[in-house]
């Protein structure tokens, strides 16, 4: 879910009608992906509900993790989020999280109490 909540993101749809073209779903075949992203796509798949390759807010919306990070990865505006944005959001989410573990003051080690 990790992955997922990577956020998730919202599209809003822009004041002009433009023409989209359909979204890629998630690849069929996992063969040769990570754990994680092999993860990812059962969950994208499992929550697009109608099958349409994108999610909606609505089929997102019992995840309040990935309800509230919708905007966010909804990076063309559209009102949904396609898989390329997910794992877009998720790979962002990754590094700020890596990097801010790096930042981290190292926990102190505990003190040897004397017999």
């Amino acid at each position: 879910m990790n992955l997922l909540a990577w956020g998730a993101a919202a599209l809003l749809c822009s004041s002009m009608a433009q023409a989209q073209a359909p979204a890629a779903p998630p690849p069929a075949d996992t063969e040769g992906l990570s754990k994680g992203e092999a993860k990812a796509i059962r969950e994208f798949k499992m929550l697009d509900f109608n099958g349409d390759g994108k999610l909606s807010r609505t089929e997102v919306k019992l995840f309040p993790r990935l309800a509230n990070a919708f905007d966010e990865a909804d990076t063309d505006h559209d009102g949904f989020v396609s898989y390329a944005e997910v794992r877009a959001f998720a790979a962002k989410y990754r590094a700020e999280r890596d990097r801010a573990k790096q930042q981290a003051p190292a926990a102190p080690a505990p003190a040897a109490s004397a017999p």
